[in-house]
């Protein structure tokens, strides 16, 4: 259903208000937008007269947003957001073929994107915009076509694919370990532990999986496995981490293990909002990323620069 046109301002009449919005100035707005300070002036009261509605106090040289003013704002600045993104995305790939991928920090940088060009030397057609996000969020109010999910396989109004499991290690530096010799599982307890804010209950599941009482243990906490794993090459304690994450750190002796591997419950999903299912670069996506998760469950080796494809 097309909305009545008295409920769509132009563009020009929705740019001029929110630079003056933003800026709090007439002056400064019409700088940015390279218009006359009366231009801007006539676009924002015309835009007052479309909605019916007082977007600014006029205080002698100054203006000042009403609380309609001031929400309005925010949405229209949204919108104009996902417009100029939309714009921008069509610019760099004129043809479609567009895929904004929703990434966990550490996943996304030691897993997916070493594989990335394997999967975009296979798909030339395909531009992939990968952007950060730590928890799950409304795919109708966010411009993502699919998300890297960890959990226990549910997420509201989007289809999920399972791409692998995660096993946990507890690994510290080498030099940690001699200054805590660690023998035995209960050992950990005394030790500085190092936490995941998004996983805060991560070593009471440990302990308890080895039929150890470790009731609010305590230690540093940090927002990204990869800020953990380097303290715990740095010598602050003993972090509890996805092997398939840290395997080039064990390789290496950065890390060494200090207790026994421990399934995690959750899994890594990739999710599709249903609408978007048939969009064929996610279908594309879909299939080579599931296909690439079965290879590095079975050891599969991360392809170098010259053997993808």
């Amino acid at each position: 259903m097309v909305a009545p046109r008295r409920f769509l301002p132009s563009t020009s009449l929705l740019a001029a208000f929110e630079a003056a919005a933003r800026t709090g100035s007439i002056t400064t707005a019409a700088r940015e937008l390279a218009l006359t300070q009366s231009a801007v002036s006539r676009q924002i009261k015309a835009l007052e007269e479309q909605l019916g509605v007082t977007l600014f106090v006029r205080e002698r040289q100054t203006i000042r947003l009403t609380l309609a003013g001031d929400s309005y704002a925010r949405e229209i600045r949204e919108a104009l957001r996902r417009i100029s993104s939309a714009s921008l995305t069509l610019k760099a790939n004129p043809h479609g073929g567009t895929l904004n991928l929703a990434i966990l920090p550490t996943f996304g940088t030691r897993w997916l994107a070493p594989r990335l060009g394997r999967f975009l030397k296979l798909n030339p057609g395909i531009t992939i915009n990968l952007v950060t996000r730590l928890s799950p969020f409304d795919f109708r109010l966010d411009m993502i076509d699919a998300a890297i999910h960890f959990g226990l396989g549910h997420w509201p109004g989007a289809d999920l694919t399972f791409l692998m499991k995660e096993e946990t290690v507890p690994a510290c530096s080498p030099d940690f370990l001699t200054r805590h010799p660690v023998r035995s599982a209960e050992d950990l307890i005394d030790a500085p532990l190092l936490h995941l804010a998004t996983r805060p209950d991560a070593w009471e599941k440990w302990f308890s999986a080895k039929g150890i009482a470790a009731e609010g243990v305590h230690g540093m906490l940090f927002d990204q496995f990869a800020t953990a794993a380097q303290a715990a090459i740095a010598g602050l304690g003993i972090a509890l981490l996805p092997t398939f994450l840290i395997r080039d750190e064990l390789a290496r002796g950065d890390l060494v293990r200090v207790g026994d591997e421990m399934e995690s419950a959750e899994r890594y999903f990739l999710a599709v909002p249903f609408e978007r299912a048939a969009y064929p670069p996610l279908v594309a996506f879909r299939n080579w990323i599931t296909a690439e998760a079965r290879s590095s469950e079975n050891g599969g080796a991360l392809p170098g620069p010259l053997a993808e494809g």
